[in-house]
C-alpha cells in the first residue's frame, strides 16, 4: 500500500497562483500516474490534470489548459500542480490520486486517493 500526501492548498485572490505538491510514499506499476481531481460542493468530481512516469505524458482538463502545469520530481515521487490565473470557479478541495496509467486515471480509474487540499479564490 501507498500512501498521498498533499500540501499547498489555501485562499487567494482571483488572479493570483498556488502550489500544490502531492507525494507518494512509494511507487509501484499501480501508480505509475499520478493526478489531480477537484470537488466543488454540490458538484461531480473533475478531473484536472495528471501525469505519467513511465511515459513523460501529461493530461489536462479543458478547464485547465493555458492555467495550470503539472511536473514531477521523479527522486522525491512528488507530483506538482502550479495553478495561475485562479478563477472564483476552481475553488474546491483538490485530490491527488494515482492508478496504473494516465488513460485511466483520467477516466476514475485509481488505486490510490488523497485526503485533499482545501483552494479557496475570491472574487
Amino acid at each position: 500500500q501507498a500512501q498521498l500526501i498533499e500540501s499547498g492548498g489555501g485562499l487567494v485572490q482571483a488572479g493570483g497562483s498556488l502550489r500544490l505538491a502531492c507525494t507518494i510514499s512509494r511507487r509501484t506499476f499501480s501508480s505509475d500516474a499520478m493526478g489531480w481531481f477537484r470537488q466543488a460542493p454540490g458538484k461531480e468530481r473533475e478531473f484536472v490534470a495528471g501525469l505519467s512516469w513511465s511515459y513523460e505524458t501529461t493530461s489536462y482538463a479543458d478547464s485547465a489548459k493555458g492555467r495550470f502545469t503539472i511536473s514531477g520530481d521523479n527522486a522525491k515521487n512528488t507530483v506538482y500542480l502550479q495553478m495561475d490565473s485562479l478563477r472564483p470557479e476552481d475553488t474546491a478541495v483538490y485530490h491527488c490520486a494515482a492508478g496504473p496509467g494516465l488513460h485511466g486515471l483520467r477516466g476514475g480509474q485509481l488505486d490510490y486517493w488523497g485526503q485533499g487540499t482545501q483552494v479557496t479564490v475570491s472574487s
